[in-house]
């Protein structure tokens, strides 16, 4: 199983930017997968995870109507399309997969990981 993202980068606060994570080895459509960031000496911390089975997704207050998880199951491509970004969004974003077991509250409990995408946003 591999997770592979691209995007990110670095914005001017209220800019906006959209994450990719190509799933390779994995059905996206029959898993869980989900978006979390960690900033400089802070844990993990979950922010956006979509439901295999209805497509709901659940939103960290944080990231609340900035946020925007969505999938192609046809094309095994999670995505995170962020806006309005702001300085307190800066950390490391990573994309990550796992059986239905998996909580967006632990990252612990995520099996599947991509390589972690630096996002900075200057005031």
């Amino acid at each position: 199983v591999q997770l592979v993202e691209s995007g990110g980068g670095s914005v001017q606060a209220g800019g906006s930017l959209r994450f990719s994570c190509a799933a390779s080895g994995y059905t996206v459509s029959s898993t869980r997968m989900g978006w979390f960031r960690q900033a400089p000496g802070q844990e993990r911390e979950g922010i956006a995870t979509t439901h295999q089975a209805d497509g709901s997704r659940w939103y960290d207050d944080s990231v609340k109507g900035r946020f925007t998880i969505s999938k192609d199951n046809a094309k095994g491509i999670l995505y995170l399309q962020m806006n309005n970004l702001q300085p307190e969004d800066t950390a490391v974003y990573y994309c990550a997969a796992s059986d239905l077991r998996a909580s967006i509250h632990s990252a612990s409990t995520w099996s599947y990981w991509g390589q972690g995408t630096q996002v900075t946003v200057s005031s």
